[in-house]
């Protein structure tokens, strides 16, 4: 546990703390003017009381007082300028870490975000940084100026009475070790609360997204229950915290009203002996009010921090994974591309031991169309995958134009790569911002070009703002034709060498499927296609078609050739065409 809290710290400090050094300084030097002018006011009560009032020296009153405004005065400009600088410095560096946690996320491989939920995901960029405004902000620095005022403070209590001042040590060195001791126990519970409240995003995020689904099966009270689950859990660590946290601050109340106690039985006794006067007993309490406050507010402090550092646990976590499209992986970059694939005795496996694909091999020449067929779960998108360069093969290799394609810089080659994925996944906004996402410089003539070719202006034409419709989150105020065909003018834009169409006809009418289909043609023309589908009267004209089962390309052929061996396509085929 120590390595890793040793870790966090190197981090924060070489990413964080380093790079603004130059704000903290700032902050350390105004704290360095601030603390020691908020010690003039209890210091300057012992000469008010044994010298200005007993003497009635009006000359030193009005110098007391004088020397007490004006360090009132800095004490107050520079707390300001303090909080100031250092919490808007703060605040920059969270919308700056969120952009980068953000940056990091979508760097990483397609495997990250199939086993974390995209809920949890939103958690972990936009809340898991927020403790760092108690490194860079007011709270680090109040530390460092908590320890410097309570030094100051010591030193000028030592110099009134050693002997009362070692009395104070000792319930306040107990306080600290409690302190120390529980922050070392509350740090685990604040990692394990990041964890839980991305599990509560997440869940709540997939319950909203998925509410037609939920009301469609009346399982409100269900899912009811399995928030109210997470909810609890959360409030389970919650209060484990805040327990730790009160027996901290209670441990603290007690300690110090029990040096209190003490100093004020010690102090009557010594001015009962004439050994102190009563100025300096009024100053020493002043004075151990200034070196305790700052401890107790450390102790608030070293709670922010722990919590701070938790949350950077899990940042740093993130920060520290290899994306993958990571360059001494990938030197291979693309000037052209030609759009020959080839897989070359291709195995792969979601788990170990289970293996999706079985020793693939096949060529995808330059404009040619591959059909991949099969049922549910025999692996083609597996090989759609492996071919947008999804996922990588575990066994044989992937290759375009004889080159590697797990040695090839992935984005040299995804520039080259357009998909129409099988949810037709649209953004919240218009239909004009879906078609032109790949491309936000086209012009309005290619726009209408692809508009035109995936037929999109048969159904935007009836819309009253047309391509300017928006369209809800993920399209819901379309139809499944309609979404699929954005999806497929969103693909003609782009241009691209190499398509990958998953179930890009699944979702359509025989109308839709008429328009669809003559654009697809438009589409796949001089460009390498790879077409999963399971309507085959839509892969009829393919140059090639691959029968996949259980992670096997057990035939292949044209759809003529395919039908005369009477093989399984045959039957798949003789099938679709009774219905």
């Amino acid at each position: 546990m120590s390595k890793r809290k040793n870790v966090t710290f190197g981090w924060a400090v070489k990413n964080i703390i380093w790079p603004r050094r130059k704000t903290i300084a700032i902050g350390l030097l105004l704290i360095l003017i601030s603390r020691p002018a908020g010690l003039v006011l209890p210091t300057a009560t012992k000469y008010l009381l044994d010298d200005a009032v007993p003497n009635r020296d009006l000359a030193m009153l009005k110098m007391i007082v004088i020397v007490i405004v004006i360090s009132l005065a800095v004490q107050a400009i520079s707390s300001f300028l303090l909080t100031r600088i250092l919490s808007v410095e703060a605040q920059f560096l969270i919308s700056e870490l969120r952009v980068k946690v953000q940056k990091k996320i979508l760097s990483l491989p397609i495997n990250f975000f199939d086993n974390n939920k995209s809920g949890a995901l939103v958690s972990r960029i936009m809340s898991d940084v927020e403790g760092v405004r108690n490194l860079v902000g007011t709270g680090l620095v109040q530390l460092i100026g908590g320890t410097l005022t309570s030094i100051l403070a010591l030193a000028l209590l030592i110099n009134i009475s050693p002997s009362m001042t070692l009395f104070t040590l000792v319930p306040v060195g107990l306080f600290a070790f409690i302190a120390l001791k529980a922050f070392g126990r509350i740090r685990p519970i604040f990692r394990e609360r990041g964890k839980l409240n991305a599990e509560v995003t997440g869940r709540l995020t997939e319950t909203l997204n998925g509410v037609r689904v939920i009301k469609g099966f009346n399982a409100e009270q269900s899912e009811n229950k399995t928030f109210e689950s997470g909810a609890r859990r959360l409030y389970e660590n919650v209060k484990s915290s805040l327990t730790a946290t009160a027996f901290v601050t209670s441990s603290g109340t007690f300690l110090i009203g029990f040096a209190s106690a003490g100093i004020l039985a010690m102090g009557g006794y010594f001015m009962i002996q004439e050994d102190l006067t009563s100025g300096e007993l009024i100053s020493f309490i002043s004075l151990l009010a200034f070196m305790i406050a700052p401890i107790v507010q450390m102790s608030n402090i070293g709670s922010q921090l722990t919590e701070a550092f938790a949350g950077l646990d899990r940042t740093e976590e993130i920060m520290q994974m290899d994306p993958e499209d990571l360059e001494k992986n990938r030197p291979a970059k693309l000037d052209s591309l030609h759009g020959d694939i080839v897989f070359d005795d291709v195995s792969f496996s979601y788990e170990e031991d289970k293996e999706v694909l079985k020793n693939i091999s096949f060529k995808a020449p330059q404009g040619s169309v591959t059909a991949l067929v099969g049922s549910s779960g025999s692996g083609k998108s597996t090989i759609a995958s492996l071919a947008a360069t999804f996922l990588n093969p575990d066994e044989g290799k992937v290759t375009i134009d004889g080159q590697d394609l797990s040695q090839v810089n992935l984005s040299s080659y995804r520039q080259y790569l357009g998909v129409v994925l099988q949810d037709d996944f649209l953004f919240e906004g218009t239909i004009r911002e879906n078609i032109m996402f790949p491309r936000p410089d086209a012009t309005e003539s290619e726009l209408q070009e692809a508009v035109k070719g995936a037929y999109v202006d048969e159904f935007t034409d009836r819309f009253e703002d047309g391509l300017d419709t928006v369209i809800g989150e993920r399209g819901v105020k379309l139809s499944g034709g309609q979404r699929q065909r954005i999806s497929i003018a969103r693909a003609l834009l782009a241009n691209p060498k190499i398509i990958i169409l998953d179930e890009a006809t699944s979702n359509l009418d025989t109308e839709s499927e008429t328009y669809i289909q003559k654009s697809l043609d438009i589409l796949m023309r001089d460009r390498t296609t790879f077409v999963i589908a399971h309507r085959l009267s839509t892969i009829r004209q393919a140059d090639q078609i691959l029968i996949v089962e259980n992670g096997k390309i057990i035939e292949r052929g044209t759809h003529d050739e395919l039908i005369a061996a009477k093989g399984r396509y045959y039957e798949l085929f003789t099938y679709q065409s009774r219905i």
